[in-house]
């Protein structure tokens, strides 16, 4: 059965930040994600995951000015000092919540851009926070987003993220693959896990089209959770969606999921 992480930039936002690691715990998740941890101490992000039991499965480097509508600098030529200082601070605050595993954000491309250009930068980043990394244990991921809710980003399908990642070169790049993103922009989502499962770091999930949950909307998350399993998928999969109303009313998809499960494992 699939592992999940909750998503607390998403989930849990009827009680402070800091106390949704609690909320999850009590919920069963044994795992957690978010976007950013830099507005608080590392030192009590990490106290706060040993008292409620869980594990950090992600988080995103510092991706620029986010209220100003950046996502990432990793391809933007004339930022990589910047990008290599936001890298140190992501791996300060992986160290210290034993979080292995990085997203660095591609960013939006400027208007006239040489896409050559972005490419060749976005992959000298990638080379720098994959070789930072290795010695620590941390694989670094990229991930396509849809263009309906982040127009202009970079990297926008799997093929073109596996190929960025053959390109670089390192053993402990990988993609994450987020079922969102990819049922928006390509569709054929079992296929698609199939063919690029090998080079796949993490799996994130939310209903389509509206982002709630994941019994929600047009995907049939069941059949991926199983074909997960069959592929041996050992990682975690991380909620991202927005609940249509209380977070822990929502989730009887996963109890229902869990549920199945144990019968299965009884016959």
């Amino acid at each position: 059965m699939p592992r999940f992480a909750a998503n607390l930039t998403m989930m849990y936002t009827e009680v402070p930040f800091l106390e949704r690691f609690a909320a999850a715990a009590a919920d069963g998740f044994d795992a957690v994600e978010f976007l950013f941890p830099y507005e608080f101490d590392a030192q009590e992000l990490a106290q706060r995951l040993r008292a409620s039991g869980l594990t950090q499965a992600l988080f995103n480097m510092p991706p620029g000015d986010w209220a100003a509508g950046e996502r990432g600098m990793a391809c933007l030529p004339g930022r990589e000092a910047e990008f290599a200082a936001h890298l140190e601070t992501a791996l300060r605050y992986a160290q210290a919540t034993g979080c292995l595993r990085l997203h660095a954000m591609a960013g939006l491309v400027p208007e006239g851009a040489d896409r050559a250009g972005l490419r060749a930068t976005y992959v000298a980043n990638l080379r720098l926070a994959a070789a930072r990394a290795a010695p620590l244990g941390i694989t670094v991921l990229i991930e396509p987003l849809n263009a309906r809710d982040v127009p202009g980003y970079f990297l926008g399908t799997q093929q073109q993220a596996h190929d960025v990642v053959a390109e670089v070169g390192a053993a402990n790049l990988r993609v994450q693959m987020d079922f969102y993103h990819c049922q928006i922009s390509e569709g054929d989502l079992t296929r698609r896990l199939e063919r690029h499962f090998d080079g796949v770091g993490h799996i994130q999930i939310a209903g389509v089209p509206d982002r709630h949950e994941p019994d929600d909307g047009e995907i049939n998350h069941p059949h991926l959770f199983q074909r997960l399993d069959d592929l041996g998928y050992a990682g975690f999969v991380g909620c991202e969606y927005r609940p249509r109303a209380g977070t822990s009313a929502g989730l009887g998809w996963l109890r229902r999921w869990r549920e199945q499960q144990q019968r299965g494992s009884r016959t």
